[in-house]
């Protein structure tokens, strides 16, 4: 069970904030790892930071001083699996506020390559179907004339004598913790431990160069537009002994002329005349692909309609770039009047008037299409 945070820090409850820090300065100091060679000194340091990071925040203090563990359990958590990096940003709070120092950490060990991005744009029916692109594009490589060491060909790198090599300078600082140690990156190297008296003219020193280079892409079925593909180590060389970055794909599906998408449906608006939609009739529609599908309109048929052509949609594509299934083609109907009749034309709609009569239907209950869309707007009942 973990011990009440103000036991931990040695202070009362009503202990200010100035109180709090103090405290937490001086238990530091006695089990930082550094100064304290006990086996159980880091978990005591890891419990005050824990105790810390929770009292130094009025919010939390609040919760803690109401609800006790329960109230902080996750923040304390997460101070705690922080480690010595949580209680590093702390002391450098501390120490900036206390003499004005602040401690950097040098980076260590060989950089990886940067990532790179790649915008492309596909038809709408690619994103339906999935498709290979070609593409040219230019990433960071290693120089051919220098083979990545950065030196003109006959000479080398040599040792820099600011770090002596280890690519960092070391500090010796005395605060209250005692002496601690501060290493940062070597301006001299800038952190590889070497200098290059004649660099080679093609890469200016830096081992790599920007080259253009060029790649085939694939492209599944049912990406989005806006969809991020992650192509790994496709991106720029690393120094010697690192990764390389990745490539960031990222897709632009252009619009298309007819076809709409919604989630994995596809959306297609088509019109009938007012014999079709009266009479009924088979039609032809098309789907992606260039192909056409019949279906069956019934008599009948209003604005509005739709028919569902199950599986003629997009992929459902999944995280991991497979798909499940596939979404269905939603076709909708509006009926289209006529505006520019032939005389027979005319004359046929003439006896279709006069047999269908010129009487206005009220609709029954009141509740038409005002009424509706009151209700929608208003969210009351009519």
């Amino acid at each position: 069970m973990a011990r009440d945070y103000y036991e931990v820090l040695g202070v009362a409850r009503s202990a200010s904030k100035e109180e709090i820090k103090n405290a937490f300065r001086k238990r530091a100091r006695r089990y930082h790892p550094d100064v304290n060679p006990s086996p159980d000194a880091e978990e005591r340091f890891k419990e005050l930071n824990e105790a810390f990071a929770v009292l130094n925040d009025d919010q939390k203090k609040a919760r803690y001083d109401h609800f006790g563990h329960a109230g902080v359990e996750g923040f304390a958590r997460n101070a705690r699996a922080a480690g010595f990096g949580g209680l590093e940003d702390i002391l450098d709070d501390l120490f900036q506020n206390f003499s004005g120092f602040s401690r950097t950490r040098a980076a260590h060990g060989p950089r990886p390559g940067n990532d790179r991005r790649l915008d492309i744009a596909i038809d709408f029916e690619d994103a339906v179907s999935g498709v290979d692109i070609h593409q040219d594009f230019e990433r960071l490589e290693i120089c051919d004339h220098c083979e990545g060491i950065g030196a003109a060909k006959g000479t080398k790198a040599i040792r820099c004598t600011e770090c002596n090599g280890s690519g960092e300078i070391r500090h010796v600082q005395n605060t209250f913790l005692g002496s601690m140690v501060r290493a940062v990156t070597c301006s001299v190297c800038h952190g590889s431990g070497q200098l290059i008296p004649n660099p080679c003219r093609s890469c200016r020193g830096q081992g790599r160069t920007l080259t253009q280079v060029s790649k085939t892409f694939s492209i599944p079925g049912g990406v989005y537009d806006g969809t991020k593909i992650q192509f790994r180590g496709d991106g720029d060389v690393g120094e010697p002994g690192a990764a390389r970055g990745n490539l960031y794909l990222v897709v632009r599906v252009r619009k298309h002329k007819y076809f709409k998408r919604e989630d994995s449906d596809i959306i297609l608006d088509i019109q009938l005349n007012v014999a079709q939609a009266a009479l009924g009739d088979q039609i032809l529609v098309p789907v992606v692909g260039g192909d056409e599908v019949e279906i069956s309109v019934p008599a009948g048929t209003q604005t509005g309609k739709s028919f569902r052509m199950r599986g003629h949609g997009f992929p459902r594509l999944r995280t991991d770039g497979t798909s499940s299934g596939r979404g269905d083609q939603i076709v909708y109907v509006q009926v289209q009047v006529p505006t520019q009749l032939t005389e027979d034309q005319r004359e046929l709609f003439q006896q279709l008037s006069q047999s269908l009569g010129k009487n206005v239907q009220p609709q029954q209950n009141g509740r038409g299409f005002f009424d509706r869309m009151k209700e929608f707007i208003t969210g009351e009942n009519s």
